[in-house]
């Protein structure tokens, strides 16, 4: 698969996801909880780890659509740079939240003669007017050595 162009990943900056609501069941809490081995949290406090796919899903897309905006050379090409969370109000079972997200930024780097996309997500969770959560998801998309392109 050829390179896309620097110019032609940048244009996704500022592209904004459909937005949605998301609800994070008992159920659901129940088993993220269970799957890190901790106990449940007290009160109806969900576990930070549902803040990997909360946002995605709420925000009405998922890692497919967030793969080919970034023109992906394939699942495989993707790396992970970081999952950066902001948790400024309890996060709740039972709670229904607004999600939003939306590309900030794209920038093409050459390191260790390695050629990728860093793409940069954003992704925010409200309850009524309140901002509940932020994550910033960034992904590198390699694009193969530095001298290829």
């Amino acid at each position: 698969m050829q390179t896309p162009s620097e110019e032609s990943v940048k244009e996704i900056i500022g592209h904004e996801f459909p937005g949605g609501e998301y609800l994070i069941a008992h159920w659901e809490n129940f088993l993220l909880t269970e799957c890190t081995g901790s106990e449940l949290l007290p009160d109806g406090l969900a576990h930070p780890v549902a803040l990997f796919h909360v946002p995605i899903l709420g925000a009405s897309t998922s890692i497919g659509e967030m793969f080919e905006l970034g023109k992906a050379n394939s699942p495989f090409s993707i790396g992970i740079e970081s999952y950066e969370w902001e948790i400024h109000q309890p996060l709740l079972e039972e709670t229904l939240y607004k999600v939003f997200g939306k590309i900030e930024g794209v920038e093409r780097k050459s390191e260790a003669g390695r050629l990728f996309d860093r793409i940069q997500f954003r992704f925010q969770l409200t309850h009524g007017s309140v901002e509940v959560a932020s994550s910033t998801i960034i992904w590198h998309y390699n694009r193969g050595r530095a001298d290829e392109s």
